[in-house]
């Protein structure tokens, strides 16, 4: 544990708690950090010290474990992991950091990546006066996402591993032999669902170090239900002959409306969610800075976390002095 990230259990009103983690003082502009899967709040670590620090803008970094991951509630029913249940917890983990409307002040930026994302962009369009900017680090927005599994076979092909993971028997074959299937998808030695995979390149091998994989060991030893119940609970997955999922989908324009100003960020060797996501964005987001990054995967944050941190210091917005008592 680093000493300076700070732990806590977050309640909130709606009965749900939060595992959280953070660094900075309380009451500096808030960065908030959403994980995906099969990840936990802790790989944001290195981000969370350096924003932080006074010389990098000197913010308080939030990172909460979502709901059913870590300690965090774990609800069982799939129900319960739709959208606007997981943009609830979020909004009253802002409130809680930022206070309330309309006397609270928005975050800074919301950053987030897979899973995570899936929820700030669905924040982001229905409570755009929650936070200034928005970070996306390879999460698909809905509308090229949903047109994508409906018209693009590549990016069907790349999202089959979907059906395998809303399986009832899916938890208990990823985590059987200490995790061997899910270690294998973050190194891309398990073919077995190669589209879940990264590329058997240096950079997909490096990172995964003992205490990396300590770390992913004790967030998936509370479980995987949870984070696997967010496939369960969305249609956006290629159809098959017994699942309709996306091809029964329609989203109406105004869901797909991001009024913030955004920073895409895209690992261009991701091999689950593939580059031509990041097209027609400009349709939904009028203020959008797109950042291809290559000799990346889905697992950018870990491979190139130096680059990640500049790009998002790039685009952050300077926050205005606090006024001196």
């Amino acid at each position: 544990m680093n000493p300076h990230i700070q732990t806590w259990q977050q309640a909130l009103p709606h009965g749900i708690t939060l595992s959280c983690r953070a660094c900075g003082k309380p009451g500096r502009p808030v960065l908030l950090f959403l994980h995906g899967f099969p990840e936990g709040a802790w790989v944001w670590d290195p981000l969370l010290l350096h924003f932080s620090q006074p010389e990098n803008g000197g913010y308080r970094c939030v990172a909460p474990n979502l709901r059913g991951y870590e300690r965090s509630s774990a609800p069982d029913d799939v129900k319960a992991y739709r959208a606007k249940h997981l943009v609830q917890d979020i909004v009253a983990l802002i409130e809680s950091e930022c206070g309330p409307l309309p006397d609270g002040q928005p975050l800074a930026a919301l950053i987030a990546h897979d899973w995570g994302g899936a929820v700030a962009w669905s924040l982001a369009n229905q409570h755009p006066d929650r936070l200034r900017q928005l970070v996306i680090i390879n999460s698909p927005h809905p509308g090229p996402f949903l047109q994508a599994l409906q018209h693009d076979t590549a990016q069907q092909a790349a999202s089959a591993y979907m059906n395998f993971l809303v399986q009832p028997e899916a938890a208990a074959q990823l985590a059987a032999n200490d995790f061997e299937r899910l270690f294998g998808f973050l190194t891309g030695q398990d073919t077995s669902l190669p589209s879940l995979t990264a590329p058997t390149t240096d950079s997909s091998a490096h990172w995964l170090t003992p205490a990396v994989r300590a770390q992913y060991r004790d967030v998936w030893q509370h479980g995987l239900q949870g984070g696997l119940n967010y496939y369960r609970a969305s249609p956006l997955r290629p159809a098959t002959t017994d699942d309709p999922g996306a091809s029964a989908v329609q989203i109406p324009p105004e869901a797909l409306r991001i009024d913030v100003p955004t920073l895409v960020l895209w690992a261009q060797d991701d091999v689950a969610l593939l580059p031509c996501l990041t097209e027609g964005l400009d349709a939904h987001i009028p203020d959008l800075k797109r950042v291809p990054i290559e000799r990346a995967t889905h697992w950018v944050v870990h491979e190139q976390p130096e680059r990640v941190i500049a790009e998002i210091a790039g685009f952050l917005q300077p926050q205005a002095p606090r006024p001196t008592q």
